[in-house]
This record gives C-alpha cells, sequence and structure tokens, in this order.
C-alpha cells in the first residue's frame, strides 16, 4: 500500500499485478510529501517493533485497512486505485515466484499441475502459508459488506495504460514505468500450463474474483 498525503492517492498493492514497478514509479512523489518523513519514522518504528504498535499500512494490506485506520474524511478524499490480473495467468506467475524464492513451500509437488491440485484442493484448509495469490483479489477492494471502495480497478494486462489513466486522475505527469521484478523463467502464455481439470480447479477458486473482474480463461476473441 502506498499513502501520498500531498497528492492525495491511496495504491492499494495486491501482489504479483505490477505493483512493485507502480510503487517504484510513484516512490519519488512521496519524498516531497510534507508527511513521507513522519510516516517514515513511523514505518521504523513499526519494523522494530515486529510490526506490533500497528503504525504502518502494511506493503500488501487491503483497502478496508486504510478505511478503518485513517480518518473518515481523510479516506474520502483519496483517489484509490489498484491492479488486477487474471486468476489463471496469476496462479502460473505464483508458482514460479515460489520455485524461485521459497522452494521450501512447494511440498513436495515440483510440477504446476501437481503445485495447483494441492494448493487449491477443496478437501483441505486453504493454504494461505503460501502466499497471498491463494487470497481473493476483490477481497483488497472492498469493504465488510462487499462494497467496492476504490475509484479505479487497472489491469495487469494493459498495465502502462492503465497506469498512465490512473496518474492523470491523480493529476501527476506519469512517471516512467520501470519493469520491476519481471520473471524470465515462464513462458508467455499461462494456458499452456492447464489442462481443463486444473483450470476448474481455478475457476472454483476464484469465482467471485472472475465473474466480478470479467476474467475468462482464454480471453482471445
Amino acid at each position: 500500500m502506498l499513502l501520498s498525503i500531498k497528492h492525495q492517492f491511496l495504491f492499494i498493492h495486491i501482489a504479483k499485478t505490477g505493483g512493485t514497478s507502480v510503487r517504484a514509479a510513484l516512490a519519488r512523489r512521496r519524498w516531497a510529501d510534507p508527511w513521507y518523513w513522519p510516516m517514515f519514522v513511523c514505518s521504523r518504528l513499526s519494523h522494530l517493533s515486529g510490526h506490533r504498535i500497528a503504525t504502518k499500512l502494511p506493503r500488501h494490506a487491503k483497502a478496508i485497512a486504510a478505511k478503518e485506520l485513517l480518518p473518515r474524511e481523510r479516506f474520502d478524499a483519496l483517489f484509490k486505485f489498484a491492479f488486477v490480473r487474471n486468476p489463471w495467468d496469476l496462479q502460473v506467475s505464483s508458482f514460479h515466484h515460489i520455485r524461485r524464492e521459497r522452494p521450501q513451500h512447494l511440498s513436495g509437488h515440483e510440477d504446476f499441475a501437481a503445485f495447483l491440485r494441492w494448493k487449491l484442493d477443496p478437501e483441505r484448509p486453504p493454504q494461505y502459508h503460501i502466499d497471498t495469490s491463494i487470497e481473493l483479489q476483490t477481497d483488497y477492494l472492498i469493504d465488510l459488506r462487499g462494497n467496492l471502495i476504490v475509484d479505479y480497478i487497472g489491469r495487469y494486462e494493459r498495465l502502462e495504460q492503465d497506469f498512465t489513466e490512473a496518474c492523470t486522475r491523480i493529476g501527476i505527469q506519469p512517471p516512467k514505468l520501470p519493469h520491476r521484478r519481471q520473471a524470465n523463467d515462464r513462458g508467455a502464455d499461462y494456458r499452456r500450463y492447464y489442462d481443463d481439470s486444473t483450470a476448474e480447479l481455478v475457476a472454483k477458486h476464484f469465482a467471485s474474483d472472475i465473474e466480478r473482474l470479467g476474467y475468462r480463461f482464454d480471453p482471445s476473441p
């Protein structure tokens, strides 16, 4: 999550949706924000306490956290935005990220299909310890009643175009969007990782995202 009081925006960072690049592009805008240094000090104090003093909006906090913590008039005045990603593509990205950086979480399931069946097994409790990609993306964007509380939802699939639109709405010149944490260990087409049964696993687990965000397994016309 990235908050700028000066520029009146709140970026909700859903993992693996291009958010690291968005944060990097917008970070320099915060340095001129008069609230930056007090927020930085609070962030460091939170880190030193093991995040037990609740003075920091976590990197991947949900929009509802900011709504609960910020004064109502402050939250309402912010331009709140996020980026989302096709759930089938996101799971492929998640698999390669875990295999590359936290292979111990593969739990012996070394290929994508086996890992996905284990991760999304409806007979087992959700494996939330693996990574945040098992959560619904829409949960990051709604309040406790299920109402959407962000102003703009961009798409990973058109990241640069939608980032430019977000900056226009904020009222700033769009900075160059760097390519941060760009993976090079996977193919471009996520569909080749799936068979009918694994594609259906994702369809069932992320049904709310697919319906609300308008995604399909095969995006071609």
